[in-house]
């Protein structure tokens, strides 16, 4: 059947088996811009409306039943009623919510996350991924004295550090020096032009909502050995990729970074950030140490994220991460051969990747610009109908609580759906 067909068909048979939901979202427009305040939750004609969840299961408002695929990009790692994290939470709660403060769950996190990540010796909460990224760079360019940040092209880092083709208006306003993704050229020709100007390089060791695309072990050493040479700090965005190995991404590929920030599924799914590093780069925080840096924040120890946190640290094991990961791999290579056959990709590492509409392979943003986005519209589309939900960008995060059967049934699902194009 011809492409734009069955799209149309799949778009009618959505809206009509969605009608609370579009009710919904005819309200949620008159008091909110875009009927969200969450951009990425948007798509067209308008998202379904969750009313409750539990475990890997999301239900919206018309009652139907999906197998939760996105994650809620990557923060929802234990499922939506993990036990130990709730119970957690409850007792904390019962102990008085706004201390006003320090507390010792905050200490508890702090030891597990240092203990867990080789690269950071000293670390510090915030509210979210975003604002760990701003303190982080903060960071590296009042210990270097420089101003320059190398940033790579699609990368996301937080909603005021995005550097795809939109949203950039709403970037803070330091030096951008932007550089292509996997090319080590580009970052390199920055340096030479500026040699004792360039702060620190932010990267994530695979670029997440740019589509899940690995960077090439050669490409992160290298940017390594460039930061050594030209007294830059090298600064890991691991908010998404903590959770590809016990240690970090950074582990995976063997790279240390001078400072990591982090985020997401370690707060147990409650809203968290962090950045962390090598202590003669930390210890600016530190006025005992004759650090003069401030780091304020009314909810960056808040006890809810912090009991969440150290719940969720006592109960991720290495094999349990490991296991997600292994089962992330078999989907990824089971999936990519079904959508081969329509001329479709799939990209990243472990339990993070990504659906593209082109053939592949993925090494930066560029590309994607021959990306035909009907193809990933009715992939999404088809999910939902099967009782899978990804994201519409073909983003998927799988949760502890997804089965090798989910797994399986979802690639029958997408093969049966697909078929015939």
């Amino acid at each position: 059947m011809d492409l734009d067909l069955r799209l149309g068909d799949a778009r009618r048979r959505y809206v009509e088996t969605h009608p609370v939901s579009r009710d919904w979202w005819d309200r949620a427009r008159v008091v909110m811009p875009g009927g969200n305040t969450r951009s990425v939750l948007h798509y067209d004609p308008f998202p379904i409306r969750v009313t409750q969840a539990e475990g890997r299961f999301l239900h919206d408002a018309e009652g139907h039943t999906y197998v939760d695929l996105l994650g809620n990009y990557t923060a929802g790692l234990f499922g939506h009623s993990p036990l130990g994290i709730l119970s957690a939470v409850h007792k904390a709660i019962d102990d008085g919510v706004a201390l006003g403060g320090v507390a010792g769950d905050e200490v508890r996190l702090a030891e597990a996350l240092v203990a867990r990540f080789d690269s950071i010796d000293l670390i510090r909460f915030t509210n979210s991924g975003t604002e760990a990224n701003l303190m982080a760079i903060s960071a590296a360019l009042h210990h270097t004295g420089r101003a320059g940040v190398v940033v790579f092209d699609g990368a996301y880092h937080g909603g005021v550090l995005y550097f795809g083709d939109h949203g950039r208006e709403v970037n803070v306003p330091h030096r951008w020096l932007h550089a292509r993704y996997n090319d080590l050229e580009s970052v390199r020709s920055h340096f030479e032009s500026d040699p004792d100007g360039i702060g620190c390089i932010l990267v994530e060791p695979m670029q997440g909502s740019a589509g899940c695309i690995p960077a090439e072990p050669e490409f992160l050493s290298g940017l390594r050995t460039l930061a050594d040479r030209y007294d830059a700090l090298l600064v890991f965005d691991e908010v998404m990729t903590s959770r590809l190995s016990f240690g970090g991404a950074q582990h995976l590929y063997g790279v240390a970074s001078d400072l990591t920030t982090l985020g997401k599924y370690l707060g147990g799914g409650l809203g968290f950030g962090a950045f962390g590093g090598r202590r003669t780069v930390m210890k600016a925080f530190d006025p005992a140490a004759g650090g003069g840096l401030s780091h304020a924040g009314t909810f960056n120890n808040d006890v809810v994220s912090m009991a969440a946190g150290v719940a969720a640290a006592e109960h991720l094991t290495p094999q349990l991460l490991d296991d997600l990961n292994r089962r992330g791999d078999r989907l990824r290579e089971a999936l990519g051969s079904v959508l081969a056959r329509v001329g479709m990709s799939v990209s990243g590492v472990g339990s993070l990747m990504n659906v593209h509409a082109v053939p592949g392979p993925v090494r930066s943003v560029d590309d994607l610009t021959a990306a035909d986005d009907r193809l990933l519209e009715l992939w999404f589309f088809e999910s939902l109908a099967a009782g899978f939900y990804p994201a519409r960008r073909g983003f998927i995060a799988l949760s502890l609580e997804v089965t090798d059967g989910d797994v399986d049934r979802y690639v029958d699902a997408v093969e049966a759906a697909l078929s015939g194009l």
